[in-house]
């Protein structure tokens, strides 16, 4: 997420990490870099042209004040202490990676001590940033498509890891939600973070069932929205939207049916992009961040209840029946 993904790609494509997107934007010079691996730091210094690399926090000159924004892109493992460490330069913005920490706990203590420093905190739960969200979301609370029935939501590749952006882009679409029910827990990619499925409600009774597939088959994350007027499907992690609207049928007197809709595929995520201008707009104008600490520990605030309620004995069926 530091720069890796923009290797391969042209210099004119959209980011797909960090490094590209501060570039791309102008208004911020990368002047440091941290990373153990010597040759990956070397690499990442060439290909974005940073002056300065470091193997650990302790060899960076303790500097305060000297850099306005550190990016946190290190295995989520790392993260709690990656917080404290970076705090401790006092800059204005930390851009961190999700989730936050591993624990619940941790993210509310990185949390609060941004605060007390006076720190912003963005966090990168991508889809926040997304164009295409954002005018969805505008959408829906202005009414355009009546009222929200139900939605159905897949992902993989754990809860905390991918099921906390699910849960993310449904508090950001749909408000506050409390967790129903909590169905199967499928281990498909990391040891101590299984994918686990799950049934919530928002403040408005709308149902939302997140249900699993495996990751050891392909990579899923995709979600299908029933409104009073259409359907509304996002597909390919959100590269790709499906409007589908209902209208009288030609056939069937009193009966309508859904058409099959426009395709809206972007060339490339603007989500990395928006990110950066957000930052930068919170830092120069103080525009409110679209992701924050505090949203990140809402989604994973829900992600732990999950865990919860999946660890929880289930009470075993008693056969009433009487013999004969």
């Amino acid at each position: 997420m530091a720069g890796g993904y923009d290797l391969l790609q042209p210099d004119e494509a959209l980011p797909l990490g960090h490094a590209k997107a501060f570039i791309q934007h102008g208004g911020f010079d990368i002047t440091a870099c941290i990373d153990p691996n010597a040759e990956q730091r070397q690499n990442f210094q060439s290909k974005w042209k940073v002056p300065q690399g470091f193997d650990c926090w302790q060899d960076l000159p303790q500097l305060a004040g000297q850099f306005d924004v550190i990016s946190i892109c290190s295995p989520s493992v790392f993260h709690a202490n990656d917080i404290q460490a970076a705090l401790s330069f006092q800059p204005k913005l930390i851009f961190c990676e999700k989730p936050v920490t591993l624990s619940l706990t941790q993210t509310q203590q990185a949390v609060t001590n941004c605060a007390r420093l006076n720190v912003l905190l963005a966090v990168n739960y991508s889809r926040r940033w997304s164009p295409q969200v954002t005018d969805l979301k505008q959408q829906l609370n202005d009414g355009q498509w009546g009222a929200v029935r139900s939605v159905s939501a897949v992902y993989n590749k754990g809860l905390l890891n991918n099921g906390s952006h699910m849960l993310d882009l449904c508090l950001n679409l749909f408000g506050p939600l409390h967790i129903t029910h909590v169905g199967e827990t499928v281990f498909d990619h990391f040891d101590n973070d299984p994918s686990i499925a799950a049934c919530l409600q928002s403040a408005k009774g709308v149902p939302i069932q997140m249900n699993l597939a495996h990751a050891q088959d392909y990579a899923m994350f995709e979600m299908q929205i029933v409104t009073e007027k259409g359907v509304i499907a996002m597909e390919d992690g959100g590269a790709s939207w499906r409007f589908r609207t209902a209208a009288p049928s030609t056939q069937l007197s009193g009966y309508k049916f859904l058409n099959h809709g426009d395709w809206m595929e972007p060339q490339g995520s603007y989500a990395l992009t928006a990110a950066v201008a957000n930052l930068y707009d919170a830092l120069t104008q103080g525009a409110p961040l679209a992701c924050s600490g505090e949203h990140a520990l809402q989604a994973q605030t829900l992600c732990e209840q999950i865990q919860q309620h999946a660890l929880t004995p289930k009470p075993q069926r008693q056969d009433t029946r009487e013999a004969a």
